[in-house]
This record gives structure tokens, C-alpha cells and sequence, in this order.
């Protein structure tokens, strides 16, 4: 018997099981369907997509999309130890402050931006030291990308001749600008949360770590939960616990969990034959960050050659070197219309041929500027595709079902042409690989509808209000909680890791409240 079960050891999962077992006297069950995270590719930074279709990727596919012209895609997924975290590009980006201050706003009490500051500072080791707006000492290190490839350089110098001011910290006073990410990496290796933290804390009795074992129900004794229901090695087993079940495992398969058991929209849950239990509007809201690039051939060396012996030898013996990137090592925040309180495009500059959504293969020398939107209005769902547990659910996003979706897809794409356009990049610019045809606003909306592809981050499924309290507990159940990126009410601006990493070390001290409470 246990005290608390976690479902998913990803990026809230591995947080949230290393901070209940510093109590000795909590029994914590951490579960993971996939394997634990062995593999070199995971921990060599610059092969992240080689981990895209294996057994360490969910591997799931959108539904056909109406606003990409029925287009399906590719949505990668984390499915190891440290989840997404073991498979993502590594950049630490917190979002706006703006973010966090609309969900307090909105009724999310305690998500305001100065409620959550404290625990980006507690998980964080900035390589810097502690300041007002960084941490020291926390397991999370942030630090400089190791590689710096001229193609960067070049992109940076371009921005600034098409007017962008430098930015030397985003999670600084202010996100607007253009600079090098930093990154969850540790001597120039990726670090995931299972190596932040689930590793520190691997060793103590009071800590349980399943992997291979995928949960398939909540179990639930009248209004409370009581369990899970997981197979393992393909039998179906209950494991119990005396205190809570927590769902840490992500947009698209905490929703599915919570439906699988009862807990959803009732009229789709009867119509697949499950009893409805409680009736919540889990898998709507779904929030994307969608990705717009342009690739260039080029003359200057790119990743294509990283993988070498010696790169690899490099990387192991002195932490350096082209197999230290991040892929999309620059990048930056920009306001694309008057009359905005935030930045509304992000962009990634990455010195590769990165294309087909990561899954097409490299072929020369080229680089890739993408830009993201922020602040989405488009949302989707995640719906049951059958009763059975091992079915993939129906993943909708409804990328540019909005108007204001497409016209900000156009001004992003503008944004991104203006830079290319300038100096200090066309001098690495041999010929096009991936462009629209003219900057029109015809042909840059039929680009975006051909060319758009997810960003990695899925929010807002399981939001704060709709379907959890503000303190992440699922209306109408005792003894279950959501802590992952899908409890966010809406997507932040920014790259989802940390704040799904600080929103698990929040749930931790409101987890433990609520045991003092009923002391």
C-alpha cells in the first residue's frame, strides 16, 4: 500500500515523486509506461529527433485538420523516464508574466505571476547564481548552450539589422528581443527531470519506481479515488493507495486516463459504453504552440556533419561541441502588431536542415528559422478513439481555425522573411530549400496550411476551472489531482517545460498542505 501514486514520469511526474518522498514517512509510487531512459540518444543533445518513432515516443497523430486542408500531424510525445523532458530541445523559457497574472485573473487563485516566481527559483540552478530573478542550488541547472554556430550568429546580427534589440536573459525583466537560449543541460549533456531529479532521490525506501507499467483506469470506492488500474507485462493488476492518485501523464494522456475511467463529458462517455462517474469537460480547451519555418541551403557548416567519432569523443571526455546543441540554440520574442501587452511570436533559429515535421532526413548544409505563435486562439480536443486503454485517443487541434490565428501566421512568416532578408544572413544564403513563393497573404496562409507542424506543447486538456480546482484536484473526486502542462488554463508564451516543471513543484506544497491540514 501506498500513499500517493503518480501515473507518468515525465516532466511533472519525476518532480512531483522526488518532493513527496523527502517526508520518509510518505510511501510514493512513481509509474511509467515506457522504458527508463538508456538510450545514448536521449542524453546526446543533438539527437533528439533520432528518439521520433521509437519506443520512447507515444508517436501519435493528429485527426485530420481542417485549417491544414485535412493534413494530419506528427505529434511526438516522451515515453521513458523524464517523458518529454528526456526528448526536447532543452530550452528554458518560463513564459510572460502576463501568462500567469490572466490565469489568476480568470479565477486560478495562487497562479499568479508572483505566486509562481518562488518555485521557478526552487527548482532552478542558474549558472549565474542567485538574483532576483534566478535560482541557485535548485536541481534544475540552467545554463549556456555549449554550441554556438556561426549560422546563430549570423541570425542574430540579421534581427538587429531588421531592428530587434539584443536580449541576454528571457526570464529576465523583459521577454522581447533576440539571443541564445539557455538550456536544462549539465556539462554539456541534456538534464531531463528524471536526471535532476528523480536520480537524487532514486535510493530512498520510501520511493517506488515502476517503468514498463502502463496505467489504464482510476480506480474509484463511490466519490473517492482509491487506485489505479495498470497492465503489467500483460496482466492486469490494481495497485492502491491510502492518499491520492496523481495524473502527471501529459495533454493528451491524462485526459484519455480520466475518461477511461468515468470522468468526462457524460453524452461521448455513454455513447462508447463507459458509465459516466462525473461529468466535466475533460480533453477540451487543447492549446498548441503551432511552428511556421523557412529552410535555406547553405555554405556554411551546418549540424549536418555533427555526427562524428570525434564529436562524439568530445562530447564524452570534455562536454563540448556540435553534439552539445539544442538544435534551435537561438531565437527570440517579438510583438508583430501594434497594441499587444506581450509578445505574440517566438522564433527558433537552428543551424540544420530540420523539416517533415523532424522525420525528414538531412541531406546538406541549410538552416531553418521557425516561428512559433504564442498566444494561439484555435483549440482542439482529445476524445477516446474505443474503450481500450492501448488505442491512441483522437488528438484534434484545430491549428488556424481562427481568423486571428491566420492573420498572426501571416505576420509571423513576414517576420521571419524580413529577417532572412537582411545582410548579415543572405551572405549564408547558397539557395531556398523550404519558402513560400511570394509574401502575399494568399501564399503565405496556403504556406502555413501546408507547412505548419506542433512546436511539442500540448496544454490545457485537464484546465484549472473547467476540470480541476486551483489546487489541481478533479471536481467531484476525492484523492485525485492533474499535474501536468494540461492543467494550464491557457498556454504560456514560451517553451512548456519549465512551467510544467514549476507547476509539480507548486502541487508538492499544496499536496503537503492538505495532509497538514487533516492532521
Amino acid at each position: 500500500m501506498y500513499d500517493y501514486i503518480i501515473v507518468g514520469a515525465g516532466s511533472a511526474g519525476c518532480v512531483l515523486a522526488a518532493r513527496l518522498s523527502e517526508d520518509p514517512d510518505v510511501r510514493v509510487l512513481l509509474l511509467e509506461a515506457g522504458p527508463a531512459d538508456d538510450a545514448q540518444e536521449i542524453h546526446v543533445p543533438a539527437a533528439f529527433s533520432k528518439l521520433f518513432r521509437t519506443k520512447y515516443d507515444w508517436d501519435y497523430l493528429s485527426e485530420p485538420e481542417p485549417g491544414l486542408e485535412g493534413r494530419r500531424r506528427y505529434l511526438p510525445r516522451g515515453r521513458m523516464l523524464g517523458g518529454s523532458s528526456s526528448m526536447n530541445a532543452m530550452i528554458y523559457i518560463r513564459g510572460h508574466r502576463r501568462d500567469y497574472d490572466s490565469w489568476a485573473t480568470a479565477g486560478a487563485k495562487g497562479w499568479g505571476w508572483n505566486d509562481v516566481l518562488p518555485y521557478f527559483l526552487r527548482s532552478e540552478d542558474h549558472h549565474a547564481g542567485a538574483s532576483e530573478w534566478h535560482g541557485a542550488g535548485g536541481p534544475l541547472p540552467v545554463n549556456p548552450g555549449r554550441s554556438r554556430n556561426p549560422l546563430i550568429d549570423a541570425f542574430l546580427a540579421a534581427a538587429q539589422q531588421a531592428g530587434h534589440p539584443v536580449n541576454p536573459d528571457f526570464n529576465g525583466p523583459e521577454q522581447d528581443g533576440v539571443g541564445y537560449y539557455e538550456l536544462t543541460q549539465r556539462g554539456g549533456l541534456r538534464c531531463s527531470t528524471a536526471d535532476a531529479y528523480l536520480r537524487p532521490a532514486a535510493e530512498r525506501p520510501n520511493l517506488s519506481v515502476l517503468t514498463g507499467v502502463q496505467c489504464t483506469r482510476v480506480l474509484l470506492d463511490g466519490e473517492r479515488a482509491v487506485g489505479v488500474e495498470v497492465d503489467r507485462d500483460g496482466a492486469t493488476q490494481e495497485l492502491r493507495c491510502e492518499r491520492e492518485v496523481v495524473l502527471s501523464a501529459g495533454a493528451y494522456n491524462s485526459p484519455q486516463l480520466l475518461m477511461l475511467s468515468g470522468i468526462g463529458v457524460a453524452d461521448e462517455l455513454a455513447a462508447l459504453g463507459i458509465t459516466p462517474k462525473v461529468n466535466l469537460p475533460v480533453g477540451e480547451n487543447l492549446q498548441d504552440h503551432p511552428h511556421l519555418a523557412v529552410v535555406h541551403l547553405t555554405d556554411t557548416e551546418s549540424l549536418l556533419t555533427a555526427e562524428t567519432s570525434e564529436n562524439l569523443r568530445l562530447l564524452e571526455a570534455e562536454g563540448r561541441g556540435p553534439l552539445t546543441s539544442n538544435v534551435g540554440e537561438g531565437g527570440g520574442f517579438f510583438r508583430t502588431t501594434g497594441g499587444l501587452d506581450a509578445p505574440d511570436v517566438q522564433i527558433h533559429a537552428v543551424p540544420a536542415m530540420f523539416h517533415q515535421e523532424g522525420l525528414g532526413a538531412a541531406t546538406d548544409h541549410a538552416f531553418h528559422i521557425g516561428a512559433v505563435l504564442l498566444a494561439p486562439t484555435s483549440r482542439g480536443k482529445v476524445t477516446l478513439r474505443s474503450t481500450l486503454p492501448s488505442a491512441k485517443p483522437r488528438i484534434l487541434h484545430n491549428y488556424l481555425s481562427t481568423a486571428e490565428d491566420r492573420a498572426t501566421a501571416i505576420r509571423a512568416l513576414r517576420l521571419v522573411l524580413d529577417i532572412v532578408g537582411q545582410p548579415a544572413l543572405r551572405l549564408h544564403r547558397r539557395s531556398d530549400f523550404l519558402t513560400p513563393p511570394s509574401e502575399s497573404d494568399a501564399d503565405l496562409l496556403a504556406y502555413a496550411r501546408r507547412e505548419l507542424q506542433t512546436l511539442y506543447h500540448p496544454t490545457s486538456t485537464c484546465a484549472i476551472g473547467p476540470v480541476v480546482d486551483h489546487e489541481l484536484r478533479v471536481h467531484g473526486v476525492a484523492g485525485l489531482r492533474v499535474v501536468d502542462a494540461s492543467v494550464m488554463p491557457t498556454v504560456v508564451r514560451g517553451n512548456t517545460n519549465a512551467p510544467t516543471i514549476m507547476i509539480a513543484e507548486r502541487a508538492a506544497d499544496l499536496i503537503r498542505d492538505t495532509v497538514s491540514a487533516d492532521v
